[in-house]
């Protein structure tokens, strides 16, 4: 495995914000499997029970720090200590309904966040690749249902969703005016943006998304309830965009000054499906259970119907491409829930082994950034 994506992270520095949580857990077992010495910086585990925790993650860590991407100082102290090569920025509020309680700190923290955070780089001599992830809520959602490119309107309707549009618009304009990659020489690093589709896989215990939703009433014994059966989303394994946003991240390395831009890293056509078919899958998986719609009046807070990502640009430019189909993403993520059904211990070899079996697949399938190379 650390023969893949042209041998980038052997031996790198890496730093993760955001690093507690899902997407942020999976990303570092994958980056420490591929022989990286990684950092991360965040606050504690975002839920109970996390990845983060569970999975031991902090274990294959170099260092980690307990820090508030909102709090500048800090960051920027935490990466001059460490001067990391490569940063994956992560850290963020997630959640669109939890915006809407709280929306001073979505905004706090995924947009003064990202600024915190470019503002860090700036500070850091040895950093040469930067990548924000944001989201595919980003976009001005017209409820169309045609997928989103990377060169449509930066929008949002709920404070989240804004949020990290303006998290872009924060990335874009630093990028012109700090970054530039016509003066590359002069600042050295190549800054760039992502976003994905709906991500599922083990591990995910966060409010309001479906698959935890899912799995804990599966544990209980009774019905799924779903808000929004008939939502459009474009849903992918947790191990899709972020082989895209490593391969992407070699490439920003390897290539500085082509690459710095917005990307796409979907399912594709055939991964945006409605939620309750998402749940219907779930039930199969698991192997008994049953879902049933709320009723129309017990949910008043505003949420996308339609909503699809383009991913002609990432397909042509980085031959990338999704490897998962929505079913065997389902089932990857059904599994790990059974694994961890049967206890705890030794979740972080599950974790490890689902993406040694992905990259494996990626591999026979002839993707690009999976093929081993020797140097």
């Amino acid at each position: 495995m650390k023969h893949q994506f042209d041998n980038v992270y052997q031996g790198k520095r890496v730093l993760v914000t955001g690093h507690t949580g899902f997407k942020g857990s999976w990303l570092v077992l994958w980056l420490s499997e591929l022989g990286a010495e990684v950092y991360g910086y965040a606050l504690n585990a975002p839920t109970d029970p996390s990845l983060f925790e569970e999975a031991e993650v902090a274990a294959v860590l170099a260092g980690h720090e307990i820090g508030d991407v909102r709090d500048r100082g800090h960051l920027k102290n935490y990466m001059k200590k460490v001067q990391p090569e490569i940063v994956f920025h992560l850290a963020a509020q997630p959640l669109v309904r939890l915006s809407y309680d709280e929306p001073a700190e979505t905004y706090e923290t995924n947009v003064m966040g990202t600024v915190n955070l470019l503002e860090a780089v700036r500070s850091t001599p040895a950093v040469r690749v930067c990548q924000v992830i944001t989201s595919d809520k980003c976009y001005e959602n017209r409820e169309w249902v045609y997928a989103y490119r990377e060169n449509d309107p930066m929008g949002g309707y709920d404070p989240y969703s804004n949020s990290k549009g303006c998290s872009e618009l924060v990335v874009s304009s630093y990028r012109q005016s700090f970054f530039h990659p016509d003066r590359l020489s002069e600042h050295g690093v190549s800054l760039s943006s992502v976003r994905a589709g709906n991500v599922i896989g083990g591990g995910d215990w966060a409010l309001d998304r479906i698959i935890p939703d899912c799995i804990r009433a599966l544990e209980k014994g009774e019905p799924i309830n779903i808000r929004n059966p008939h939502a459009i989303r474009p849903w992918q394994h947790v191990l899709e965009p972020l082989s895209g946003y490593l391969w992407l991240a070699a490439k920003q390395y390897l290539e500085p000054g082509l690459h710095e831009e917005g990307w796409n890293f979907g399912p594709g056509s055939i991964g945006n499906v409605p939620v309750s078919d998402i749940a219907a899958m779930v039930v199969k998986a698991w192997g008994s259970g049953s879902y049933a719609c709320e009723s129309p009046d017990a949910d008043k807070v505003h949420e996308a119907r339609f909503l699809k990502l383009d991913i002609t640009k990432a397909n042509d430019l980085l031959e990338w491409q999704p490897v998962n189909s929505v079913g065997d993403a389902i089932e990857a993520t059904v599994a790990w829930y059974l694994a961890r059904s049967v206890g705890t211990e030794g979740l972080r070899a599950v974790t490890v082994n689902q993406i040694s079996e992905y990259s494996e697949k990626a591999a026979r399938s002839g993707v690009d950034w999976a093929v081993s190379r020797d140097g």
